[in-house]
């Protein structure tokens, strides 16, 4: 039976002594985030997905989802009344505004729920999680009675919401959308497609499903610009906010899935529905990018949940399981063999593992920071900042994320070596589970795309710069420590690379873009290297600080410390590869004809 501890020391260690989130108190929707209440609010986190929400993830895994004769969907055994729990509790409402019922702190620690939630069950955790995407949307996009009527109980977690965006002819290409919104006379519009793939499309966790569907109404543009977004709730909600008829949406079926077997992934029948449009008639695409955001920031987040849950249980087996001698000899000569702990190799993906887990905490966290910074910080230009900086970053913690997240699951299991393979042990479903996080909302191909085609274009490269601009001042601060002063310097040189690379797109971006497209993927992955160590030098110099004064946790701090010259020594010299593989530009890739691959 897999176990699993949520990592309150560490998110304490980044929330409050990394980031200093109490320092922020002076801005509006800081000044409840004290130490002592930011502390308080991870314990019980912690302790609420500890006891209640881990012991279901396999039984939920085995179980999985049911549709029945009549249409209705019911999750795992254990869910329903988890979630009871969870509503019960407030969870959902911690960086939710006041306005409609959310407790207003900042999205720092409504990102620390989300990661324990999806370390714990990342089937259970996509409910709600899904529901923060089409919160997000309406909140910006919503016309004020909209907002009234949907947000205050999808806020508390009354009714969830989902996104509904892929047919079964589409999936990345949007304009090529099939489903039709007819206007009617009352000024709703009648929704007519099918959608597939969409998470946690039906289910009996709460009383409605607030569905946000892309759909062209007549003679709209053939293209993503004739893309619209409307509100398709599963019971119509009546004017007094009571709940009325069902409403002509139904699920045709549960996807078969490879993973995440407790959440169920329908395929939603919409048959002259009634909906209402969100924001202006063919101008969905910016609704949609502002829950696809908010979704790919949980998705990043996926993939350090299950790379955590995974490490815990390789750490565990790696301690107990006893196999062969340590190369130095018997390292317990009264044992007939030793612990797995004392073999190199298995170290290795141990402290990968380690190294990419408390980098990828720091950046998640740091990467909310900026999303409250966005809005809420002092000048414009500070928020102008930090919206670039999280504009910039959100494909990589979404794409490097869940690429390492993957990769990290898979070492672990192959740390348990045979037994992992076995589904009573779980192994397996950490792997299985992390897997889709490579491929929903949006590919990790088209992540890097975003980040090459987009991002790095957008006003004349500021982003980019900004990113640049913090790194070189961070490395170029002083340090006595060793290990401080070489992460910076191996940083230094990481983001020397990425520059190049930068520099490399810039000059052949447009005489070429088939190279654009082809070194896209490497160019993301080396961002996330450079990502994690500016993670591991702030890490680094506040390890080196506490370990100056008495009474330091020192085991803590000294672990700190050789994950950051983990990353310098092992992780930072993948920079170099990374970036003569972008400037390897297309030949290859683009060389043979469709004939040639078939061969």
């Amino acid at each position: 039976m897999p176990v699993f501890q949520a990592p309150t020391r560490d998110t304490r260690f980044v929330v409050n002594e990394v980031l200093g989130l109490e320092s922020y108190g002076h801005l509006p929707g800081f000044e409840a985030a004290t130490r002592d209440l930011t502390d308080s609010v991870i314990e019980e986190a912690g302790r609420f997905v500890n006891e209640v929400v881990a012991p279901l993830n396999l039984s939920g895994d085995q179980e999985g989802c049911t549709r029945h004769p009549d249409g209705s969907v019911t999750t795992p055994k254990g869910f329903k009344e988890a979630y009871a729990r969870y509503i019960e509790a407030g969870w959902g409402t911690l960086a939710a505004p006041e306005i409609y019922g959310g407790q207003g702190l900042p999205h720092v620690i409504g990102f620390v729920m989300e990661e324990y939630l999806a370390s714990a069950n990342q089937a259970f955790a996509m409910y709600p999680g899904l529901a923060n995407g089409a919160i997000s949307a309406i909140s910006s996009k919503g016309s004020p009675e909209q907002q009234a009527m949907y947000l205050p109980k999808m806020v508390s977690g009354e009714w969830l919401g989902t996104m509904n965006l892929t047919e079964p002819h589409c999936g990345t290409d949007l304009g090529l959308i099939r489903t039709r919104a007819e206007p009617q006379a009352d000024g709703s519009y009648a929704i007519t497609g099918t959608k597939i793939f969409i998470s946690a499309g039906d289910h009996d966790l709460c009383e409605n499903i607030i569905h946000l569907v892309l759909a062209k109404t007549p003679g709209a543009p053939e293209s993503s610009k004739g893309i619209s977004l409307f509100i398709v709730p599963k019971f119509l909600v009546n004017a007094d906010g009571s709940l009325g008829d069902r409403n002509a949406v139904s699920v045709g079926s549960i996807e078969h899935k490879m993973g995440i077997h407790g959440n169920a992934t329908c395929v939603m029948n919409y048959d002259g529905a009634k909906g209402w449009l969100i924001g202006e008639e063919n101008k969905g695409l910016a609704a949609m990018f502002i829950m696809m955001n908010a979704a790919r920031l949980g998705v990043g987040i996926q993939g350090l949940a299950q790379a955590e849950a995974s490490y815990q249980n390789a750490v565990l087996y790696a301690q107990e399981r006893r196999q062969g001698r340590a190369l130095t000899g018997p390292a317990e000569p009264q044992q007939k063999a030793d612990p797995l702990l004392v073999h190199p190799d298995v170290r290795r993906m141990l402290m990968d593992a380690k190294m990419f887990i408390g980098g990828m905490r720091a950046l998640c966290l740091w990467g909310a920071l900026q999303v409250d910074l966005s809005h809420k910080a002092a000048t414009e230009e500070e928020r102008q900042a930090a919206d670039d900086l999280i504009s910039l970053l959100t494909p990589v913690i979404k794409g490097y994320g869940t690429d390492m997240g993957y990769k990290t699951a898979t070492d672990m299991q192959q740390v348990w070596g045979g037994h992992g393979y076995i589904a009573e042990n779980g192994m397996d479903q950490f792997v299985r589970d992390a897997r889709i996080a490579m491929i929903y909302e949006g590919a990790n191909g088209v992540q890097a795309m975003d980040l090459v085609g987009r991002k790095l274009a957008q006003n004349g490269g500021r982003a980019v710069q900004r990113l640049f601009a913090v790194i070189d001042a961070e490395c170029a601060e002083e340090s006595a420590d060793e290990t401080v002063k070489l992460v910076a310097e191996r940083l230094a040189k990481t983001v020397g690379h990425l520059k190049a690379a930068t520099m490399w797109f810039l000059q052949h971006g447009m005489t070429d873009r088939n190279a654009v497209g082809a070194g896209a993927y490497a160019y993301m992955t080396l961002t996330g290297v450079v990502s994690l160590g500016l993670m591991w030098l702030r890490m680094a110099k506040v390890s080196a600080a506490a370990l100056s004064q008495d009474g330091a946790d020192k085991p803590f701090y000294e672990a700190k410390l050789l994950c950051a010259k983990h990353w310098a020594l092992r992780f930072a010299p993948q920079a170099g590869s990374l970036r003569y593989e972008v400037e390897a530009g297309a030949e290859t890739v683009m060389g043979l004809t469709a004939e040639q691959f078939a061969a």
